[in-house]
């Protein structure tokens, strides 16, 4: 008998264990966000400012934000991956797309946040007509601001893209290129402290402002605004139907925020949920 009855004791410890194990790896315990406060990753800059806006008014709806502010691209998409985040906001889809390909993640985006035109700035012309033969033109080296830039200089007459290399256009892919310019690409942030040492150079709207440039005065040529590249909050797929992901998105799409964009920016920044 005693021997039956430490066969049941050990038995059931196992079940206990087991069970515990079970709920773990279930992920209902640990895979929610938390409903009353989120970690949220921005670059700095607009995202960084419209975030705090957003911030107060997620609080009159009982959510905190809190923000942790980055410098590149990469790696608020790698701290979300790993869970040292629980949102982010500052990328468009292509560059999340290429980003989840390239490291076997699942982030999703899920809501429109901000479009920021990718303008043209020159310290030496007015206009990209100006631009001498063999001229030297920066874009970012990542592929999908390099290739966006690439589709700006297309609108503007400068290049011409190859058809069957539209998708994943880069630097060796133009048809024509009559002005033989000489692309350079470039650390997306180290771009506006280089733009001296070039005849052009495309840069990304918040590393613009950073160096004290406006896209809507500054730039000589300027996206337009039927881009494809609208920025996203973005999380992990786990965590896409969440209630709190739908309240953060109801804080940042709120007519509170969209007014402070369009006073604090003046064009230089759009919003982009009712486009």
């Amino acid at each position: 008998m005693k021997k039956w009855a430490i066969l049941l004791s050990l038995l059931l410890l196992i079940g206990v264990l087991a069970g515990c194990g079970s709920d773990k790896a279930s992920g209902d315990g640990g895979k929610h966000l938390n409903d009353k406060k989120l970690v949220i990753g921005v670059t700095a800059g607009p995202h960084e400012q419209i975030v705090e806006k957003v911030k107060e008014v997620a609080a009159k709806d009982g959510l905190e934000l809190e923000l942790k502010v980055f410098s590149d691209y990469i790696v608020p998409n790698t701290a979300l991956a790993e869970g040292e985040l629980d949102v982010n906001s500052y990328q468009h889809k292509p560059f999340l797309d290429q980003f989840n390909k390239d490291h076997n993640t699942n982030l999703v985006p899920v809501g429109k946040t901000i479009l920021n035109p990718m303008g043209v700035y020159s310290n030496e012309f007015k206009s990209l007509d100006d631009l001498p033969k063999g001229a030297k033109v920066g874009l970012p080296n990542d592929p999908t601001n390099g290739s966006r830039a690439l589709f700006v200089f297309e609108e503007a007459g400068l290049i011409k893209i190859k058809d069957d290399k539209r998708e994943t256009a880069s630097i060796h892919d133009l048809a024509e290129n009559p002005k033989e310019i000489e692309f350079i690409e470039l650390d997306a942030a180290q771009i506006p402290k280089q733009l001296s040492e070039l005849d052009a150079a495309a840069i990304n709207t918040n590393f613009a402002l950073e160096a004290g440039l406006n896209p809507k005065k500054d730039s000589i040529i300027l996206e337009s605004t039927d881009s494809p590249y609208v920025n996203f909050l973005v999380v992990r797929a786990e965590n896409e139907k969440d209630p709190v992901v739908k309240k953060l998105r109801k804080a940042y799409q709120s007519e509170e925020v969209k007014k402070f964009i369009e006073e604090e920016f003046g064009g230089s920044v759009i919003p982009s949920w009712d486009n």
